[in-house]
């Protein structure tokens, strides 16, 4: 499973954190829903509701973060179950940062999909 950072965004943060490098982070974070494992590049098992939301996070704590406020789509595509995610750097195109969990119910064609603050995780390990 290849829910975490995107290869490319890990680098980035590794080479700011060992090699002094400057990582600039994005302006706002952009997510779109997966029926299924995203894999490495973000791009596998893509909701049929391709429109991205802007999403924000609540302060990290422990290696994990949630959204702090509810995303919401309306007149959703398709009839599906979102299980994960991916957070991009714009509403369209873009580059995929990392992929993660949402906890949600199936949705159906037509009907508003919410996802409550803090069904939508990523979480890190982290060393204990």
């Amino acid at each position: 499973m290849a829910v975490g950072l995107i290869p490319a965004t890990a680098n980035a943060l590794l080479d700011a954190l060992g090699n002094a490098a400057n990582y600039t982070a994005d302006a706002a974070v952009w997510i779109e829903l997966h029926v299924g494992d995203p894999g490495a590049a973000g791009t596998s098992n893509p909701a049929t509701e391709t429109t991205r939301k802007q999403a924000t996070f609540g302060a990290a704590a422990a290696g994990s973060m949630a959204n702090d406020a509810v995303l919401t789509w309306t007149s959703i595509a398709g009839s599906q179950d979102a299980t994960h995610f991916t957070a991009w750097s714009a509403s369209s195109a873009g580059t995929a940062r990392f992929t993660g969990t949402v906890t949600a119910n199936p949705y159906t064609a037509g009907d508003t999909f919410n996802v409550a603050i803090g069904a939508l995780t990523v979480t890190f390990t982290v060393a204990a």
